[in-house]
């Protein structure tokens, strides 16, 4: 029997208008690929951020991705992952890898270096792209693209929600760019946008907008879903471009586009896939 499409798209598209529009530009076999493997990492998400998230629930979470690698799934994600199990190499490895990020983020969050974060990026979403690229029909070299592209839209999310993840005792700006910035925590709880908190969004924008430039790279080596993939990082760029015009003010404001943004990146998104050239401006 097959998985239930319509509760598995419903939760993507409740929990994530980008990838839910992204993944309709997929064909249909490799759009419920998209959507088994994000329905997986969402409810590994819930299960830390979620109303009953902590250890116990990121475990449960785990044995239902056990389950559907033993071809045993239960519940209706464990269902529509081991469907896509059957038709794609799924590395459990990414999954796993995901899972120690998500147990990260179950204490409080104190990153070091800019490794470190690049590392926590991997793990919650650098993995993804791990996971979709053979849906998508990539090669090794196409994964390794995949990975920087899923750590480009993770650094945006870190970005948009700094005031955000402060109140859950996150802190995913590194302790060496804080200080080398001059940056304070104690800013941050006030909420005070400085010249040098600025030049560290600055610093961290660039960062994200190089991974975007190399990872786009990765679009000619898919089979299908470039212009889906395409659309994705179109939209969390569009994110970036909001947050250098609100001054990089993500500690009293979230940055987001509406609808209507989003839609208005379709054509784009079509010419990009068709030339498989990384779309860097602003």
């Amino acid at each position: 029997m097959d998985p239930d499409w319509k509760s598995l798209s419903g939760l993507i598209r409740r929990h994530s208008t980008t990838f839910y529009l992204g993944s309709l530009l997929f064909p249909p076999t490799e759009r419920k690929g998209a959507w088994a493997v994000y329905a997986a990492c969402r409810l590994g998400d819930e299960a830390v951020d979620g109303p009953q998230g902590g250890q116990e629930a990121l475990e449960a979470w785990w044995r239902g991705v056990e389950r559907a690698y033993r071809g045993l799934p239960k519940e209706e994600w464990e269902k529509g992952l081991a469907w896509a199990l059957e038709r794609w190499p799924i590395p459990q490895e990414a999954f796993w890898d995901m899972r120690q990020g998500f147990e990260r983020d179950l204490g409080p969050v104190r990153l070091q270096t800019e490794a470190e974060l690049l590392t926590y990026c991997y793990q919650v979403a650098g993995t993804v792209g791990r996971m979709i690229a053979p849906i998508a029909g990539g090669s090794k070299e196409v994964e390794e693209k995949a990975i920087l592209l899923g750590q480009a839209m993770q650094l945006t999310n870190i970005l948009r929600d700094v005031g955000e993840d402060l109140g859950r005792d996150r802190v995913y700006l590194p302790g060496e760019l804080l200080e080398r910035y001059g940056v304070h925590l104690a800013h941050l709880h006030a909420g005070r946008i400085t010249p040098e908190y600025r030049a560290l969004m600055a610093h961290l924008e660039g960062r994200a907008r190089r991974l975007y430039h190399e990872g786009l790279q990765g679009l000619t080596g898919l089979r299908v879903g470039r212009a889906a993939i395409a659309l994705a990082a179109l939209q969390y760029q569009g994110i970036l471009d909001k947050l250098r015009l609100m001054g990089y003010d993500n500690l009293n404001q979230r940055a987001h586009l509406k609808g209507w943004e989003r839609l208005r990146l379709l054509p784009r998104a079509f010419r990009l896939s068709q030339k498989g050239l990384p779309a860097t401006e602003a």
